[in-house]
């Protein structure tokens, strides 16, 4: 049985390999260039590259190591990790008052969306890149060549990503060799750059260069992208499999790599351009070029993923309409397809390769949207901490000022590269946060109006079985927000139809801030009258809600649904615009809009959609 576990384990780890440390294991390839890249004018001396080689050492170390890995990763919400569940969890531990969590945590979730298009495009341009390396020749090939790769890459996301996906550890794992063995060869022409370890090497470098030390972390935090993915990925591997895979195979790779990129450095200056393909050998470089390749696809996969999984989340929570949702896998749950979320990032990202032409331009775009979700991060992780944990306010308080004394001064030093290409990240983010803060908020104003219309459900429920209009056969489902007020298509239909079904069932479905919920907890059966009854759905914010599945979990509990005899009544409300207090008048248009465009709840919902009618409603926002 232990051999067993012992086998598991590693079949978790090598797959936490391939999906978890994609992104910040293909760093190495533009890291160091944008370090010595010319808009810094770093000269190449032993101190320099000391210098920045003990900053991306410790920014590891501490970042990765220290605060995801051993703080971040203990926060987790039912064993899910990801910016939008810590903010769930953040608010379940402060209550009423959690409105500020909840902003910053959609400002983190947008800055994912902004970090999600300009990943694939510097990650696989700098991979392409490498044929410059084997000959100038190739060098008008690398944008088709790139734009190739990453529009393949997202033709394939409808299909899913199970058959390949069993590749993606292997190749990882081969990725993470390949990083280590070049390193050692680096390293070999000259070992002293090991002194890097020395923290005093960094601290030394910041303070002696002034305001391009400062800017230079700008490109040191290059390093650090996926650092979220680590956190975000819990829920499919596990938080052991993630830590093991880091400090037993992927740190000690990186660490060597870094190092042996800056010994090729020192050795010669003008491997700087792009020092990571200057340390192999020329025979070795078409193979290289392949292989860095193929490990930046997976680590475009695996932001695509994620990016899929985090709308799911915010559709289920409420901050986006809802949309269609395809399930790629019939064992994996979390596999998913969005196609409207995979269209606009290819579109995105063909943009951005297109306006940005090469990675070292992209270098400059990226950045803001990783440190700004690493600062948000760290204020929630802390609030859980302090609120959930019921950690002691003197040691949650010193540990928040120690990691926005990191995270802060990486965001400042990323936010100066605003005009250099940062403002697209940003504008990215602010326009996701605006999209996800207006639906919630016309949402909540929405059913506002609708309850201001309703009539109270046990008056009338009582009216109904005391004076009954005419009853036909059959069950009338009415699917419906409110648990309070009558719902509007049941009004609708009783004014026109001037019928009531011989058994009425008024159907919540409700989206909890917990991932999942247990099949014995997902449903509530209530009789409300004789023939009026309540059913109460639960759902996580990383399922799919299902009303066969509703169905066949309320005849469990005895009551039977006989389908050919159900009608689904939904309301498909018009908006209209007004003068009244609500939101402001753009915010009431781009509310609408959304509204318009939004998924019908028929095919979100999964209900046959020949059992199904919409009554229009009328409601003036």
């Amino acid at each position: 049985m232990q051999a067993q576990n012992k086998q598991a384990l590693a079949g978790i780890t090598l797959a936490a390999l391939g999906v978890v440390y994609g992104d910040i294991g293909t760093s190495p390839l533009y890291t160091l260039k944008e370090c010595f890249s010319p808009h810094l004018g770093l000269a190449v001396t032993p101190a320099n590259v000391l210098g920045i080689l003990s900053l991306i050492v410790w920014g590891l170390i501490l970042v990765v190591s220290l605060k995801y890995l051993s703080f971040v990763l203990r926060a987790d919400n039912r064993g899910e990790g990801g910016i939008l569940t810590l903010m769930a969890l953040a608010r379940r531990c402060v209550g009423p008052r959690g409105w500020m969590l909840a902003a910053i945590g959609l400002m983190g979730g947008g800055f994912f969306y902004g970090e999600v298009v300009i990943t694939p495009a510097i990650s696989v341009l700098s991979a392409v890149e490498g044929l410059e390396v084997i000959t100038p020749a190739f060098k008008p090939y690398v944008l088709p060549l790139a734009l190739t790769v990453l529009t393949g890459l997202f033709l394939i996301q409808k299909h899913g990503t199970a058959s390949v996906g069993k590749l993606f550890g292997p190749v990882m794992m081969l990725w993470f060799a390949a990083l280590a063995a070049l390193g050692v060869h680096g390293i070999a022409g000259n070992p002293a750059v090991l002194a890097a370890l020395n923290p005093l090497w960094g601290i030394e470098f910041l303070f002696s260069h002034g305001a391009i030390g400062f800017l230079a972390l700008g490109s040191v935090v290059l390093a650090l992208t996926g650092a979220e993915a680590l956190y975000a990925d819990m829920g499919h591997f596990g938080a052991r499999p993630i830590r093991l895979a880091w400090f037993f195979y992927v740190l000690p790779a990186l660490l060597l790599n870094y190092f042996g990129q800056g010994a090729e450095i020192l050795a010669s200056p003008e491997a700087r351009a792009n020092p990571f393909f200057h340390l192999a050998p020329q025979w070795a470089l078409l193979p290289l070029v392949i292989l860095s390749t193929c490990a930046t696809v997976i680590a475009s996969q695996a932001v695509i993923s994620g990016v899929f999984s985090l709308t799911r989340q915010a559709v289920q929570l409420g901050y986006l309409p809802r949309m269609e949702i395809t399930h790629t896998s019939d064992n994996e749950i979390g596999q998913i397809y969005i196609p409207l979320i995979n269209w606009g990032l290819l579109a995105a990202v063909i943009m951005v390769v297109i306006m940005f032409q090469n990675s070292s331009a992209l270098a400059g775009a990226y950045g803001i949207a990783v440190t700004g979700t690493m600062v948000i991060t760290s204020i929630l992780v802390c609030t859980v901490a302090w609120r959930g944990w019921h950690w002691p306010l003197a040691v949650v308080a010193p540990l928040l000022v120690a990691l926005l004394v990191i995270d802060l001064p990486l965001f400042l030093a990323n936010v100066v590269k605003i005009f250099a290409g940062g403002w697209l990240p940003l504008l990215i983010g602010i326009g996701a946060f605006i999209l996800m803060t207006t639906w919630k908020q016309g949402r909540h104003l929405l059913m506002q109006r609708l309850n201001e219309m309703a009539i109270p459900l046990d008056g009338f429920v009582e009216n109904m079985e005391a004076y009954p209009p005419e009853r036909v056969q059959g069950t009338a489902v009415f699917l419906t927000n409110s648990t309070h007020g009558v719902p509007h298509a049941l009004l609708h239909n009783l004014k026109h139809n001037k019928v009531l079904h011989e058994r009425v069932v008024l159907m919540t479905i409700r989206a909890e801030e917990v991932p999942y919920i247990e099949e014995d907890e997902r449903v509530e059966v209530l009789q409300l009258s004789g023939s009026f009854w309540r059913v109460m759905a639960y759902y996580g914010f990383k399922e799919t809600p299902d009303v066969q599945q509703i169905l066949d979990l309320c005849a469990a509990q005895g009551m039977t649904f006989e389908l050919m005899d159900t009608s689904f009544f939904l309301s498909r409300e018009t908006l209209i615009q007004t003068e009244r207090e609500g939101m402001s008048p753009w915010r009431e248009t781009l509310f609408v809009w959304m509204s318009r465009n939004a998924l019908r709840a028929t095919d979100f919902f999964q209900i046959p959609t020949n059992r199904v009618v919409e009554m229009g409603a009328q409601v003036e926002l």
